[in-house]
């Protein structure tokens, strides 16, 4: 009867970054994913030279504001609640080192391949954290009736979002999101549209060919089941592209390829606006990340002076790292690895081919003599990986490690 009773009242509200636990909290993540070398390389410009090996590091790189936020979170969650259970649903970053320490931190997760635990077993007494992408509607609600305590680390961006497809739903516009229909955040965003007050239709768009093949319906019409067949599991239910195209609006993932979003958005105005004449049945909202497109801007700066090759850091699973090796690969040689193990030697590397999707290896990477390596790192990285891809970079040169490393 206890439990009853408890279950039917809310969660208390928890301030769970008071200035006590913030301090513990601060050391030990810094403990975790801090690099002095990195702050140092920073600090001084972002270019060393250690014997014939020139360091460049891009100006805008790793964690934003958003992530260290969520990891802040849940560190704070684990001290504040430490003898209650704490799940997460998901990965609370597309990092597999920064996943693998919150669940050596005791934190089991909800969903995707490392599930461990299942919502519908959740008590009152359990605390689950939404991990900064967000969480789907009916996610969210699922562990609202349990009676869990929720901490929420969804990033501010993404809620933006979710804020501009909630009103394209409520205006009777369908939600054109440029991004990729299994992702987290497209997922959770894709939601909100059907939530709205009158259960709004969205289609998602992953690239330029979609968009044409959208772009040339909404010009043409076409072949309606062809069509739903093309984007099935990338839009709503119940979704009609012979009705649902008249009004549209476009959102974006926040860590999609800001030239490309601008590019999918200028082709569906020019196709609206060629259907009817105006584009008064068109609407579009800029939701690229800030600190997405200041990662992008700065590898493009650093590419105007190309080193000899790239490296760039992060989960193979990161929308916004696989965009940085996709701006890169078009310039010079870019390998996308997932840590410094990848490095295995001057003659093999393990990298992440972002156009077959897989890791592979490649051989003669790395030319002798002297040569200016590019590192830049997904907003998802921590320091502390990008250090160690430096120092096993000089290690293969043969190259003494820095005193500040």
């Amino acid at each position: 009867m206890v439990l009853s009773m408890r279950a039917a009242l809310p969660p208390q509200r928890v301030n769970l970054r008071t200035p006590e636990v913030m301090l513990e909290v601060q050391a030990a993540v810094e403990s975790h994913y801090h690099s002095p070398m990195v702050e140092h390389l920073r600090a001084s410009g972002g270019v060393a030279t250690f014997g014939d090996v020139t360091v460049r590091l891009a100006k805008q790189f790793g964690f934003c504001y958003g992530v260290e936020r969520a990891i802040d979170l849940a560190y704070a969650a684990r001290k504040v609640f430490a003898e209650r259970n704490l799940y997460l649903v998901g990965e609370i970053i597309h990092n597999p080192e920064v996943n693998a320490q919150l669940a050596a931190m005791g934190i089991c997760t909800l969903a995707g391949p490392c599930q461990l635990a299942d919502i519908d077993k959740l008590s009152p007494e359990d605390v689950v954290i939404v991990p900064a992408f967000g969480a789907e509607v009916a996610v969210h609600e699922r562990i609202k009736a349990r009676g869990c305590q929720i901490v929420d680390t969804t990033c501010g961006d993404v809620m933006s979002v979710w804020k501009r497809v909630r009103q394209y739903a409520n205006d009777g516009v369908t939600s054109i999101i440029h991004g990729k229909s299994d992702h987290e955040e497209t997922r959770a965003t894709s939601s909100r549209a059907r939530s709205a007050g009158g259960g709004g239709h969205y289609l998602v768009v992953y690239d330029l060919a979609e968009t044409e093949y959208l772009c040339h319906y909404l010009r043409q019409g076409g072949d309606r089941a062809a069509f739903l067949d093309k984007f099935r599991g990338a839009c709503s239910e119940g979704f009609d592209p012979d009705r649902h195209l008249g009004k549209v609006g476009v959102a974006n993932q926040t860590t999609m390829l800001r030239s490309e979003t601008e590019e999918v958005q200028q082709r569906i105005r020019a196709a609206v606006t060629a259907r009817d004449g105006s584009e008064a049945n068109f609407r579009v909202f800029d939701t690229i990340c800030g600190a997405t497109q200041e990662r992008q801007d700065a590898l493009l700066d650093l590419l105007a002076r190309p080193p000899d090759l790239m490296l760039v850091v992060g989960g193979y699973n990161s929308s916004n790292t696989t965009h940085l090796a996709d701006l890169a690969q078009e310039k010079l040689p870019t390998y996308f690895v997932l840590n410094a193990d990848c490095l295995e030697s001057p003659q093999h590397i393990r990298h992440f081919d972002t156009r077959m999707r897989r890791e592979v290896t490649a051989g003669d990477w790395l030319p002798a003599g002297p040569i200016s390596v590019g590192i830049t790192a997904g907003a998802s990285c921590p320091s502390n990986l990008i250090e160690d891809v430096i120092l096993r970079l000089l290690k293969l040169r043969e190259i003494s490690a820095p005193e500040q490393a």
